[in-house]
C-alpha cells in the first residue's frame, strides 16, 4: 500500500508506472531501478571513485538469477542428472537468451546509454540482471524469486525450446577450429586484480588474431561470452562468402 501511495505522490510517476507494468508491483526505492538501467557510458564517477553504473547491481542480480534458476530446474526436472541441469541452466542465463528476454520486456526503451560509447546489445541482458539485483535490494529475496518465476519464466522462457537449443559456443568454436585446422586459444587479457570493473577480460584468438573479447566476474562465463561473440563473427564471415 505504501508503494502505491508513494507512486501517486512521486514526481517520477511515469517511470514508476513503467516499472509497475514491467515488474507487476510498484517500486519502493526508485533510484535503485534508475541505476539498474544506467549503462557505464552514461554514468559518472562518484567521490569515492565508484562508477555509478549498473555493473554492481548486475553482479548481484547474476548471482540470484543463477541460484533461483538452478532451484527451479531442480524442482521441474526431478529425474534429470546434474549434466542436464547444468546445461539447461547455462542456456537460460546465456547472454543471447537474456538479451532476447530484455528486448521483449522493453528494457532497451528505458536504458540510459550514451550513444557515442554504445558497445553492443549485451548491455540489455546485463541490465536485466541489474534489474534483478535492484528488486532484491528493494523488496528482498521472496519478491525477487516471485519475479523470476512468475515473470521471467512465466512470460518469457520456453524451457522445451531451450532444451533443443545449443548454446555451448566454446564447444562449437573448438569443433570448428579442429575441422578448419585453425589454432584456437582463450587468453585472459586482464584479471580482476588489474581491471577497473573487477572482472576477467578474456580474448578469443584464432591463429595470432584477436577476433572477440568479453568480460565477466566469472572467468568461465567470460570465456563463453567471448566465444559467443567469436562464433557470431565467424558465422557472419561464412555467410558473407557464400
Amino acid at each position: 500500500m505504501r508503494a502505491v501511495i508513494r507512486h501517486w505522490i512521486s514526481t517520477d510517476r511515469k517511470f514508476s508506472g513503467t516499472l509497475k507494468n514491467l515488474l507487476g508491483f510498484y517500486p519502493t526505492n526508485i533510484s535503485l531501478y534508475r541505476m539498474a538501467f544506467r549503462h557505464k557510458s552514461a554514468a559518472q564517477n562518484s567521490s569515492d571513485e565508484i562508477n555509478e553504473s549498473n555493473e554492481r547491481l548486475e553482479f548481484l542480480g547474476d548471482a540470484f538469477l543463477g541460484a533461483i534458476v538452478a532451484e527451479h530446474l531442480f524442482s521441474t526436472f526431478p529425474y534429470k542428472d546434474e549434466g542436464f541441469l547444468t546445461k539447461l541452466r547455462s542456456k537460460v542465463v546465456s547472454r543471447n537468451h537474456l538479451n532476447n528476454i530484455a528486448r521483449k520486456m522493453g528494457i532497451p526503451e528505458i536504458m540510459n546509454i550514451n550513444d557515442a560509447h554504445f558497445t553492443g546489445s549485451s548491455v540489455y541482458g546485463n541490465a536485466l540482471e541489474a534489474l534483478i539485483g535492484s528488486i532484491y535490494l528493494d523488496k528482498g529475496y521472496k519478491k525477487t524469486k516471485e519475479f523470476i518465476l512468475d515473470r521471467f519464466f512465466g512470460l518469457y522462457v520456453d524451457i522445451h525450446e531451450l532444451e533443443s537449443t545449443e548454446t555451448d559456443f566454446k564447444s562449437r568454436l573448438t569443433e570448428w577450429s579442429q575441422k578448419e585446422k585453425q589454432s584456437l586459444e582463450f587468453k585472459v587479457l586482464q584479471d580482476p586484480h588489474h581491471s577497473q570493473d573487477r572482472g576477467f577480460h578474456v580474448g578469443v584468438f584464432v591463429g595470432n588474431s584477436l577476433i572477440a573479447q568479453s568480460s565477466h566476474h566469472s572467468k568461465k562465463r567470460a570465456e563463453q561470452l567471448a566465444a559467443e561473440k567469436a562464433w557470431a563473427s565467424i558465422t557472419q564471415q561464412v555467410q558473407g562468402n557464400v
